[in-house]
């Protein structure tokens, strides 16, 4: 197939966000499912599909994408997908995995998975709703998010999905004003207290973590979880949202072990092209389930859920060959970088981390810390969640006094004009406010899967001496916009 047929192939099969703008040729987060000549550090965000990614769809898929509209064909693929992603993360036997358009669609999956536990339905606890997909807002409450999903084209934002039960939100902000965020252990004790509120309440607690948010962090501790576990037994469940895809192999079968669903996109540091979705639930798990919510026939298709899944059977019987392109760019990317020790991941994860220090210093810009305070050690002990992204607080500096009063819809307008200049960085995140209650300006620097890959086959010299070309040249795209 053609490069344009298969970028177009991509941009079908989801909801508005995957849409290109006739005139750019983007999407609303400036990417692309195709090769593009930017300097892009915005995998926090959304990637454009790289060259090698591209040239492994045309061979993979050299007699065309049409088949896979077939719901037996689109079936056998995705069990081939499941094979991929199973190999490439060594996932222990009987893991299920759950397809999904994308991560914002991956709540629903928590939900069902424990629907009918309670009487009065589930207790949703996010950690960090603005390190979230905002999105997730949305499809945490078992509501849509958009006027459309990847099957029908007139819902409504907000408006509740028929047959799933009962939903109360509540959320755990994971940093403080000054950008400082809170530790597992308070965390935590604010997680058992409501727990225990929603048990009384009838309603069966779902508790989120999150590993690799926005801002990298990883929360709460797995000692923490495991205490959590051991008050409430089976009266609680727990779902990972790693949909920053930043955690390792070994923390995936950590989590999957103690009973615990992984959510993880294909879109972010992995680096595939906009959207894609997996669900990964522990062995058993499914056997366990309630049928599936009526609604869902809306939503997700009948191959898309893992088999012995009950009620899958109303689901539509038919094929989405737009989110097979994209899954399988993104395990390729994946693939790639499975074959990596964690050696040689961290050296150039170091590398990178150091060259945006020094860019955080030159811009008289704070590195927004991707661990609590007492937990600082942890940084260097998790280098793929917490190095590979560096937030930059650009109205302090490194010693934390106030450089700039540049607010968020500032950071917004500046990386939009960076982004029609040529360089793409990961948009602003909500997490340090101003002395007026404002949210401050931030920026996000992260690296891909595919540039790790990339840097990995040059030597330390040059591998420097690219990381400085590039943070220069985000210098010289930033600093005139700063003031």
């Amino acid at each position: 197939m053609k490069i344009s047929e298969l970028a177009d192939w991509m941009t079908r099969g989801g909801d508005a966000r995957i849409v290109l703008d006739p005139q750019s040729g983007l999407n609303r987060y400036h990417s692309a499912p195709y090769p593009r000549d930017v300097l892009a550090f915005a995998s926090s965000t959304a990637n454009d599909l790289s060259a090698d990614a591209m040239a492994f769809l045309e061979n993979e898929f050299a007699s065309g994408a049409a088949k896979l509209e077939s719901g037996e064909d689109y079936a056998a693929y995705l069990d081939v997908l499941r094979s991929r992603v199973s190999a490439a993360y060594r996932l222990p036997t009987g893991t299920d995995i759950f397809f999904a358009p994308s991560g914002t669609d991956l709540e629903y999956v928590a939900l069902l998975a424990v629907a009918g536990r309670k009487p009065n339905g589930i207790a949703n606890l996010l950690l960090g709703a603005d390190e979230v997909g905002s999105g997730c807002i949305h499809s945490a409450a078992g509501r849509y998010f958009a006027n459309e999903t990847a099957l029908v084209a007139n819902v409504k934002p907000g408006q509740d999905i028929k047959g799933l039960p009962p939903i109360e939100m509540g959320d755990f902000p994971v940093r403080n004003p000054e950008g400082e965020a809170f530790d597992s252990e308070s965390l935590t004790g604010q997680m058992e207290t409501a727990i225990a509120d929603a048990l009384a309440a009838g309603r069966y607690p779902l508790v989120h973590v999150v590993h690799g948010s926005k801002t990298g962090l990883v929360l709460p501790h797995l000692d923490d979880i495991d205490r959590l576990r051991s008050k409430f037994g089976d009266d609680v469940a727990f779902v990972v949202d790693a949909c920053q895809a930043r955690i390792t192999t070994q923390a995936i079968h950590d989590y999957l072990a103690r009973g615990i669903i992984v959510f993880l996109t294909g879109s972010k540091f992995m680096g595939g092209p906009p959207f894609s979705g997996f669900a990964l639930l522990p062995s058993g798990m499914v056997a366990s389930t309630a049928p599936l919510a009526a609604g869902m026939a809306s939503v997700f298709r009948r191959a898309e859920v893992p088999v012995g899944w009950a009620g899958a059977d109303a689901l539509p019987d038919s094929g989405n060959a737009g989110l097979a392109l994209r899954l399988s760019a993104s395990l390729f990317e994946l693939e790639r970088f499975q074959q990596l020790s964690i050696e040689r991941v961290t050296r150039v994860v170091s590398a990178f981390n150091q060259a945006a220090g020094r860019l955080a210093d030159q811009l008289r810009a704070r590195k927004v810390a991707a661990a609590p305070a007492e937990d600082a050690a942890e940084e260097q002990e998790h280098p793929i969640e917490m190095q590979t992204l560096v937030t930059l607080d650009l109205c302090h500096d490194g010693a934390g006094a106030v450089s700039r009063t540049l607010d968020f819809d500032a950071a917004v307008a500046i990386h939009k004009a960076m982004t029609a200049d040529g360089v793409r960085l990961g948009q602003p995140v909500r997490c340090v406010k101003l002395a007026d209650g404002r949210w401050g300006a931030t920026l996000r620097v992260g690296l891909s899967m595919p540039q790790v890959v990339r840097l990995d086959g040059v030597g330390d010299a040059e591998m420097a001496e690219w990381l400085q070309s590039a943070m220069d040249r985000i210098a010289a795209a930033l600093e005139p916009r700063l003031g």
